[in-house]
């Protein structure tokens, strides 16, 4: 038995030829839990097929284990590939989404292949897996492609173990495979096949919003270098600001957009293929309303032939977002995208082959020189994450925001793809389909259920309805222990900097600006930020005026009022001002939070660079980017402050006040920005120093900021410790679920290490 990522990848056709080469007898076949395979012949020869099985597998298997036995010979006549077994343990690793590979794409562009500009072209190196799988084993009655019966030629090559599209489950050709259709904003259809796509170009190049129904759900596509086509999908899909994607035809056009640097270039050219942050050129061709106010841009190149052929014929940049209306889940089916894109698609450019579940786009960057996971679907989910620790059958709930959920079976834990944040009935509606689905995939049954100890949280309450076991965790300690699991650091103390905008505290209040001291299932909070008060609340997470507000009145009590004369609070009317006056001094609706997220915003507010969030974390975002190419080791002065009797206190008190005589002073923004990242940095440094573990973890959403992550990495190794960050699960909320995992295996380590064992007698 072979287990592993060893199904849709070529590896049963890779057996059959190595058994043939060989001269071995017997079959192969595709379980539940893997590969079987038996074959007979000589001793020594079955010790070399042994030997040769996983170092010449396929490019895109992963084996994690090959169990074997001798038994007595059968008598097999020749090499076969059985059909695939049904029922018994699900443990068979499911592929993710996978780019077109340089085969199909050649032959999608060869004028005398018989799949020439067919776009749904694949083999088993490439195309869907994740987004047309309904249940294992992984064959095509078990996708949705169940319903389109191969051509004579289609099923010769499906048949041949010697033809790389030897069973490639989604394999099609025009004959008989899923086809294009171009429908009017009503749902008429206009015209289809080859007609379809030259019907989108056309209206691409008029300005129109193309609805395109892709891989893993529809995208919304407009003219990248055509201001009001951007700003009409913008005013369109509620997107006043946050920056879209694009797509351009290829790496090399890429090149005179952004910066690439060599690992960047890697990134691209994965079977992934995911969108990848990258510094902006100046002087760019590229609408400004696409990214305003940043100098950096999402990038894709074409990762289907569908996209590889709009791609070629419109030639230039396009905005591809997710098909969605903000925060609401992708649509993945035609009629569904019809009710609810209307008002938003100009027109629809769709297919036939149903989608079983919504895979987004990943979203990367290169950081430190190593490849980091922002957002985790296309490309990535499902495949499964490692647990230096024995874990018990559970699913994690995740987060409120950036959702994921994470399943532990069979000593695997499996994460899903991004579904988002929980603000509306139809984005929790897919959270409650995710969280069903992924065990039925797998055939599991999760003995308990963790979930964030927010009481508030939809998530929680989910678990709370269960009807399982429910286990809580603490927020932070759930993205210290992320972190820790990702760097297999769980049998390790480690000093957690968990930083991020909102988690519920053990003491009600709300924490952000965190250092954990974490030892399995111990955990202390050595120290936090200086707490301030918001007023108004989530308000304020929409308004860091209003953060800027709390910092003032948290430090300079009533005689802020001198200071919300500053310009960020000019667009506050008296009476507003007044109010919320009232409200700091009487603590009406004002919570307190530790949170290092909104001090990014009140200090962002306070300088001037955002007053109101567009979309969340804006400011910050804008912060960072303020800060751009501003070299200053100069910091603000951030006292660290010891007590006896609690967390040591990074108080903020010092440092505002220096960036208030900085403003008045009429220092340059930039350089403002720059001391602050310095400080908050510094400050990292400095705790660690106190605590003394050499160890720090550092994970939370506001480690997304490349300069405060790259900045505090180095500092901090330049100081003798050794940190590590997230690589493989975005380090915002998105990773929460496998933090949720890690904590419940370590209570169920530490619950069996207090059973004694049965006596011997």
């Amino acid at each position: 038995m072979v287990r592993g990522v060893v199904q849709g990848v070529g590896f049963r056709p890779y057996v059959y030829r190595l058994a043939i080469d060989m001269k071995l007898n017997g079959w192969a076949l595709n379980s539940g839990e893997g590969v079987k395979i038996e074959v007979e012949g000589e001793r020594n020869l079955l010790d070399q097929f042994l030997l040769r099985l996983q170092p010449e597998s396929p490019p895109l298997s992963s084996i994690q284990s090959i169990e074997h036995i001798f038994l007595e010979p059968f008598g097999y006549s020749n090499f076969i590939i059985r059909p695939s077994e049904e029922g018994g343990r699900k443990r068979t690793l499911i592929l993710p989404d996978l780019a077109i590979c340089a085969d199909c794409l050649r032959e999608l562009f060869d004028p005398v292949d018989r799949r020439y500009r067919y776009p749904f072209l694949n083999c088993t190196h490439c195309g869907p897996r994740f987004s047309i799988l309904e249940f294992l084993p992984y064959d095509r009655p078990n996708t949705t492609m169940h319903t389109f019966i191969l051509c004579p030629d289609c099923k010769a090559e499906y048949e041949d173990p010697s033809n790389r599209r030897f069973h490639a489950q989604p394999t099609a050709c025009s004959a008989c495979g899923p086809h294009l259709e171009y429908w009017d904003e009503t749902g008429k259809v206009i015209s289809t096949h080859e007609a379809a796509l030259q019907s989108a170009i056309i209206a691409l190049n008029s300005g129109r919003i193309v609805a395109l129904k892709g891989l893993g759900g529809f995208q919304l596509l407009a003219d990248a270098r055509d201001p009001q086509a951007v700003q009409k999908l913008r005013e369109r899909k509620r997107r006043e600001e946050k920056p879209f994607a694009l797509m351009v035809p290829s790496l090399e056009t890429a090149r005179l957009y952004c910066q690439i640097s060599i690992i960047e270039e890697h990134v691209f050219q994965s079977s992934a293929a995911p969108i990848v942050l990258l510094d902006r050129k100046q002087g760019a061709p590229i609408a400004e309303n696409v990214a305003p106010s940043l100098n950096t841009l999402g990038v894709m190149i074409p990762y289907t032939p569908l996209h590889h052929l709009l791609m070629y014929e419109f030639g230039a940049p396009l905005v591809a977002t997710s098909g969605n209306i903000s925060d609401e889940p992708l649509c993945i089916d035609q009629t569904e995208a019809l009710h609810r894109l209307s008002g938003i698609a100009d027109c629809y450019l769709i297919h036939n082959r149903p989608i079983a579940r919504p895979v987004d786009d990943s979203v990367v960057q290169v950081i430190l020189g190593r490849e980091q996971i922002l957002r985790r679907a296309r490309g990535y989910a499902p495949l499964p994450l490692p647990l230096s620790i024995e874990t018990p059958a559970a699913l994690a709930v995740g987060a409120q925001q950036k959702n994921t959920v994470a399943l532990a079976h069979l000593g695997q834990v499996f994460l899903s793809q991004h579904i988002g944040d929980l603000e509306s009935e139809e984005a929790y509606s897919n959270f409650k389909r995710t969280a069903a689905d992924l065990p039925v995939i797998y055939n599991a049954s999760p003995q308990q259920i963790v979930c964030d100890m927010h009481p508030d949280y939809l998530t929680t309450k989910y678990a709370e309805k269960s009807g399982l076991p429910v286990l809580h965790v603490q927020h932070h300690y759930a993205h210290t222990l992320a972190c820790m699991a990702e760097n297999d650091l769980l049998d390790q103390t480690v000093l957690g900097a968990a930083w991020d905008g909102t988690g519920y505290g053990l003491d009600g209040t709300i924490w952000g600006g965190e250092f954990l001291i974490v030892t399995g299932a111990k955990w202390e909070r050595a120290a936090h930020l200086r707490t301030f008060p918001l007023p108004g609340g989530e308000a304020a997470i929409r308004e860091p005026r209003r953060a800027a507000l709390g910092l003032l009145f948290e430090h300079f009590g009533d005689a802020f009022t001198e200071w919300s004369l500053l310009e960020p609070f000019h667009r506050f009317s008296r009476k507003e001002l007044a109010v919320l006056h009232r409200m700091l001094s009487r603590r009406l609706n004002s919570p307190v939070t530790s949170s290092a997220g909104r001090l990014f915003d009140g200090v962002a507010a306070l300088i001037g660079v955002r007053e109101i969030n567009a979309y969340e974390g804006q400011a910050a975002i804008l912060l960072e980017a303020a800060a751009e190419g501003e070299t200053t080791e100069e910091a603000y002065q951030l006292d660290i402050i010891k007590r006896t009797d609690s967390p040591m206190l990074l108080d903020w008190g010092p440092m505002l006040e220096q960036i208030l005589a900085d403003i008045q002073s009429g220092s340059p923004v930039s350089l403002i920005s720059a001391r602050f990242h310095n400080s908050l940095i510094r400050s990292i440094v400095d705790t660690a120093a106190i605590v003394g573990i050499e160890r720090v973890a550092l994970t939370g959403g506001c480690f997304l900021n490349r300069r405060l992550l790259e900045r505090a990495v180095n500092k901090l190794i330049a100081a003798g410790f050794r940190p590590v960050w997230h690589q493989r699960v975005p380090t915002g909320d998105g990773g929460i679920a496998l933090g949720q995992i890690a904590a419940a295996a370590i209570r169920h380590r530490e619950a069996a290490s207090l059973v004694l064992p049965l006596s011997m007698e």
